[in-house]
């Protein structure tokens, strides 16, 4: 028999996708990958989400902690060029909870959208992309969010723009000065680990070429505030002179996450 399994990851294209799915596809298996290093409200995102779909959400929380990889691979952090930390702590507890079941794997990348990441490649695990397949896009999400009273993840409501740990390297440096402002708690932690990982190479930071301690003086948090804005400001002149032949065409002119592993940030 045919396991149908969706996986969870706090971010707004698998909580859409679940509940797009929710009633088409009633035998569906829910599961959330928690890291243990998940923000808060990401666990409060996931509470909602279950109770809307009236459907337990299994955790599967892998067996050894971060530190533990962490310590395993050498107090290297892990980067884009080396994602052991997808791979350890969500990809092997998402395939061991699979087991040798013939499984469905339900993946909300849109139609709008290009990306790559880690997903299963265990013959067993079939992935399939159901917003692809009917052609749903961004504001489809949005949509499909609004309309069953879940919303959108509440850490988008101080700048952040994905799921995932609250270290995660695919942060944009905007994004870090944010944890620091909004959870100074959580950007001590980060830094921590990136001490740990100076003891080896400096050049382990969680941010290239800057490390955190670097990146949270008053003045360089300022600095980088500024030129997101400045950034922003160039963004939005460049749509506002969008001809109306585009953006009745329909072009992505909407502001999009930076690219991530797959299996944490969709």
């Amino acid at each position: 028999m045919t396991r149908h399994v969706l996986s969870l990851s706090g971010g707004k294209d698998s909580a859409a996708l679940a509940v797009y799915l929710r009633d088409r596809v009633p035998e569906m298996e829910y599961i959330f990958h928690d890291t243990g290093k998940e923000l808060p409200e990401t666990y409060d995102y996931m509470a909602r989400l279950e109770s809307i779909l009236g459907r337990p959400v299994t955790r599967t929380t892998p067996d050894d902690p971060f530190e533990h990889w962490l310590a395993v691979y050498g107090d290297m952090l892990p980067s884009n060029h080396r994602r052991w930390c997808t791979k350890m702590l969500k990809l092997k507890p998402f395939e061991a909870y699979i087991g040798d079941d013939p499984t469905i794997n339900y993946v909300g990348l849109r139609a709008d959208e290009n990306r790559t990441g880690y997903i299963s490649t265990k013959p067993n695990i079939v992935a399939v992309y159901p917003f692809q397949e009917d052609g749903l896009v961004r504001a489809d999400v949005i949509r499909i969010l609004e309309d069953s009273g879940l919303g959108l993840p509440p850490y988008m409501e101080w700048g952040r723009s994905r799921s995932g740990c609250y270290f995660c390297f695919y942060q944009q440096k905007i994004e870090w000065v944010r944890l620091k402002r909004k959870h100074p708690d959580y950007f001590d932690l980060a830094k921590e680990y990136e001490v740990r990982s100076a003891a080896v190479s400096k050049s382990f930071t969680w941010c290239s070429g800057e490390s955190l301690t670097e990146l949270e003086q008053p003045d360089r948090m300022e600095q980088i505030e500024r030129n997101h804005e400045a950034s922003m400001a160039r963004r939005m002149a460049k749509r506002e002179n969008l001809p109306l032949s585009a953006v009745l065409g329909g072009i992505q002119i909407e502001e999009e996450e930076p690219q991530g592993c797959l299996i944490c940030s969709l």
